[in-house]
């Protein structure tokens, strides 16, 4: 029986080969289409994939070359569609095969890349790009089927991926994800998300490729139910301290969607936080000291709410940019040991008090004061309720296990310690921590407006 069967399935290869190669000697016709699609067909089945020959593949490959170079002879020559359809279909046929032939085969993965697939496949993909058809749909079909080819073929398979990246990154991923099909942006940042290891991460934050990460983010904010893109965010971006702070320092303040980005970054880090185990959360000290940085330096900027010399909307912008800030570091310093030397930090204990006296004064100045518990929604509390809150609870976040920290607190508000008395002091402070915890933790939900 087993010898029957791998009889049946050479001569099926022997077939397949010639049918192939008869669509090589052909002008383009339907029944082309039917042959690829009897291809694709074939290689579901683990016993076929496995037993694929090489000869089938370089038929494939030179019928995929023809294919590429009808495609661009095509868009030059103005061709009727039809015919442009039907190349359009056969390519996308051609991409399916592929994909399908790549499935749990570590030997095949490793043939397409070295007979050539992947650089003939990257052509088509990045000549795509420039095509216009008022069909979309025909463009789209071949470039999922293309994109679903490099995610197969990079699974598990460390030289497949490295190619990938050095002839993809940044240009054609950047292009793929700036495509307006749902589909084709879930596909390209999966095969990023595959792609991806610390050593990609870094190379990420490098200026040339620095865009690409960008993109991601902007994806993450105005699409946020791709899930890959979050993934990629949460499982591999806040990892990195060096490309944290190139995307952050990217975002130029002179553009008003920039903030969004920062607000953006700042909650997918305070969502890792939150979910997380407190040791496991992966977001490097590297991060946490930026973070701190990047706060004193803009704390002051919602303070420009009283001085009216920028316009509300950027002024909003960067008062929430202030109050993410305030929220993920007030998750470090609550529950996270390895955030715990930020409360050592006494700059930033000065400076929040100094920013919650200021924004205090600010409040109590305007036409409608507020109180300074956070009972009002994202939705109605204005930047300043919102920063003094967010204040208040880094404040507090700070004070929770540090007594050199609630001295420090005490003399910035202009107090005190009591002196001779340091256990009870001690005895009072562990049974506040709770309370403190309990408001370090608390969140105000944000719209995304």
């Amino acid at each position: 029986m087993k010898k029957a069967n791998m009889a049946a399935s050479t001569d099926r290869n022997l077939d397949m080969s010639a049918s192939i190669a008869g669509v090589l000697n052909e002008k383009h016709c339907p029944e082309h289409l039917q042959v690829l699609k009897a291809f694709t067909a074939a290689l579901r089945g683990k016993e076929y994939r496995d037993a694929v020959e090489k000869e089938a593949l370089c038929g494939l490959l030179k019928v995929l070359t023809r294919l590429c170079e009808d495609v661009q002879a095509a868009s030059r020559d103005d061709e009727d569609t039809q015919s442009y359809v039907l190349l359009l279909q056969l390519t996308a046929e051609c991409f399916r095969s592929q994909r399908n032939c790549c499935v749990q085969s570590a030997h095949n993965q490793s043939l397409l890349r070295e007979l050539g697939f992947i650089q003939v496949s990257l052509k088509l993909l990045r000549l795509f790009q420039s095509i216009s058809l008022r069909r979309t749909d025909v463009i789209f079909e071949p470039l999922r089927c293309g994109i679903q080819f490099l995610g197969n073929l990079a699974v598990g398979n460390q030289m497949c991926i490295d190619e990938i990246w050095q002839q993809s990154v940044p240009e054609l991923l950047l292009q793929l994800l700036c495509v307006d099909d749902e589909k084709v942006l879930n596909y390209t940042s999966m095969v990023l998300h595959t792609c991806l290891d610390e050593t990609k991460v870094e190379d990420l934050s490098k200026p040339q490729n620095i865009q690409l990460a960008l993109r991601v983010m902007e994806l993450c904010r105005t699409q946020p139910d791709l899930d890959w893109t979050v993934l990629i965010a949460t499982q591999h971006f806040v990892r990195s301290s060096a490309l944290v702070e190139n995307m952050y320092s990217g975002m130029s303040h002179h553009e008003s969607p920039a903030c969004l980005f920062r607000v953006t970054l700042l909650e997918l880090l305070f969502a890792q936080l939150k979910e997380a185990d407190s040791e496991e959360c992966g977001v490097p000290p590297g991060v946490a000291r930026f973070l701190a940085s990047s706060f004193q330096q803009s704390c002051g900027a919602v303070l420009t709410l009283a001085s009216g010399s920028a316009s509300s909307e950027e002024v909003l912008q960067e008062a929430l940019t202030v109050i993410s800030l305030l929220d993920v570091l007030c998750e470090m310093t609550s529950d996270h040991k390895q955030f715990m030397f930020l409360q050592d930090h006494p700059d930033l204990l000065v400076n929040t008090v100094e920013l919650l006296e200021q924004v205090h004064a600010i409040g109590k100045a305007t036409s409608k004061p507020t109180s300074s518990d956070s009972s009002e929604t994202s939705a109605t509390a204005t930047p300043t309720t919102r920063t003094r809150c967010e204040s208040k609870k880094a404040s507090r976040s700070s004070w929770t296990t540090a007594t050199s920290t609630a001295t420090t607190l005490l003399s910035a508000s202009g107090q005190s310690s009591p002196s001779g008395t340091s256990s009870n002091t001690t005895r009072r402070t562990s049974s506040w921590s709770p309370l403190w915890s309990a408001a370090a933790r608390r969140t105000t939900p944000r719209s995304r407006s």
